[in-house]
């Protein structure tokens, strides 16, 4: 069983057990969290799709880590007019383990 589940704005395709890395949210790391905003859930050849939302479907997750992704740095550069800047930035993630997907209900609108 698969679902499709929406968090941070991006749309990710989980299945249980399995390990990602989402948007940083504010949970303590061993802590459960419940995530309902569930577009798809899938089983097999058996799709139920929600308009927008399938209700009735949550997919637990144990937070695993919180961190900070790899530094993308920025360079900017006009050429002959002695302008350079640099700049950093590291984006904080959540790493999740999905648990258990509950794909019950029909779709909400």
């Amino acid at each position: 069983m698969y679902a499709v589940i929406k968090t941070g704005g991006k749309q990710y395709r989980v299945v249980a057990g399995e390990k990602i890395k989402i948007e940083q949210i504010a949970a303590d790391v061993g802590q459960e969290i419940t995530l309902d905003q569930v577009l798809a859930v899938g089983s097999g050849s058996e799709l139920q799709i929600g308009a927008p939302l399938v209700s009735g479907a949550t997919v637990t997750a144990t937070v695993v880590a919180q961190g900070k992704h790899d530094k993308v740095r920025i360079f900017k550069m006009r050429r002959r007019k002695h302008y350079q800047k640099r700049q950093g930035h590291r984006q904080c993630f959540t790493e999740i383990e999905i648990g258990a997907i509950n794909g019950v209900g029909k779709s909400k609108e």
